[in-house]
């Protein structure tokens, strides 16, 4: 049986964590900054708990993970 591929856009956008959890990031960070208050800019810094809809795709797509 062949290994199965990671998907490389998955793999830089998502993070797993040692309990299973998928990541992510928030979107529109980079978007209008010079703007943006700063505490409105640390907002975009947390890392964010992925949909429970979207898990089993994820998990299809970084199946090392």
């Amino acid at each position: 049986m062949p290994k199965i591929k990671t998907h490389k856009g998955a793999a830089r956008r998502f993070r797993i964590t040692g309990s299973g959890k998928i990541m992510r990031m928030k979107g529109g960070s980079s978007h209008l900054r010079r703007r943006k208050a700063y505490r409105a800019k640390s907002l975009y810094d947390e890392m964010l708990v992925v949909h429970p809809a979207d898990k089993p795709r994820l998990r299809r797509l970084m199946p090392y993970g």
